[in-house]
């Protein structure tokens, strides 16, 4: 049995072709107990192959693919995994409670029919046909069936797309629980709102390649660049052309100025310009800026 420190999932120097195609170049990954590591890249990076090794639904060309310490194609560290895809077609006709009911049969332990529905938010849909129901309902039932067997990781793959922002709101509030409890997740997402919402740490792929891996903060911290905003008389064609400004604008009512810069210099000048000036804020580069400036030059 691994040592209870152990990670639940590692790739390491892992390497994957497709015929002439790299997927993955010598890759490393590492996902702990109550982590959740968020796996982003552009459409073609490596995640959907990252994620497949993991599985045990592919093998590697080299490298060591590891699931809770042992080989991901054998069942026993499979049935401790708790998957939500994209794709992935489900009986259509039968009712939204069966659906639970199997699906639990495949896990050791599996949680309560009503509990699994209860952190999922699909209590009141429990009788009706899969089929029936609207997209952002499915994929409630998605995460309910990737829960079901209390599993110790969960691998989520777009997990909101097609909610509301209600029941967007409700999923990760379960997702942080179900972390606090020391359960492993490992997202994909394209709405890097959400992965800094909820990442404790961060790997970008692009071209099969680790660009950048860290806390969401240190990631964010590699990009320069700083939002500066406040109510001002000043003009956007004023502040324009000062050193350091990349971009200005007005958002909302308030001066919004983008340098690459050290802010410092700016907000002096700013001061100087209108000491009259309120509701003063600076801002880090977010997540999606980071990411955006990271992959820019592989793009």
């Amino acid at each position: 049995m691994a040592p209870a420190d152990s990670p639940v999932a590692a790739l390491r120097e892992v390497r994957k072709h497709f015929g002439t195609q790299c997927a993955l170049d010598r890759i490393d990954l590492m996902l702990k107990r109550g982590e959740l590591h968020a796996l982003l890249g552009a459409n073609g990076a490596g995640k959907t192959t990252a994620i497949a090794l993991l599985l045990g639904l592919a093998r590697a060309d080299s490298g060591r693919v590891e699931l809770f310490g042992a080989d991901p194609q054998t069942l026993v560290p499979r049935r401790r995994v708790g998957v939500m895809l994209q794709s992935g077609a489900l009986p259509e006709t039968l009712r939204v409670g069966e659906l639970l009911a199997m699906a639990a049969n495949y896990y050791p332990r599996p949680r309560p029919l009503s509990e699994s529905a209860r952190l999922a938010g699909i209590g009141d849909l429990l009788k009706r046909p899969y089929g029936q129901l609207s997209g952002g309902q499915q994929r409630r039932v998605q995460f309910a069936l990737a829960l079901c067997g209390r599993s110790e990781l969960l691998f989520l793959d777009e997990p909101t797309v097609g909610m509301d922002l209600e029941a967007r709101e409700r999923l990760w509030a379960t997702i942080r629980g179900l972390v606090a409890e020391g359960c492993a997740v490992l997202l994909t997402t394209h709405d890097l709102e959400e992965a800094e919402a909820l990442a404790g740490r961060v790997t970008v792929l692009a071209r099969g390649r680790v660009l950048a891996e860290g806390s969401v903060e240190s990631i964010r911290a590699r990009v320069a660049r700083k939002r500066i905003r406040c109510c001002s008389a000043l003009t956007v064609e004023s502040v324009r052309d000062w050193p350091g400004v990349c971009e200005s604008q007005v958002e909302n009512g308030l001066l919004t100025i983008t340098t690459l810069q050290q802010a410092e210099p700016v907000l002096r000048r700013l001061l100087d310009a209108d000491p009259h000036l309120s509701a003063l804020e600076v801002q880090r580069a977010g997540l999606a800026e980071a990411f955006t400036e990271l992959t820019r030059e592989v793009a």
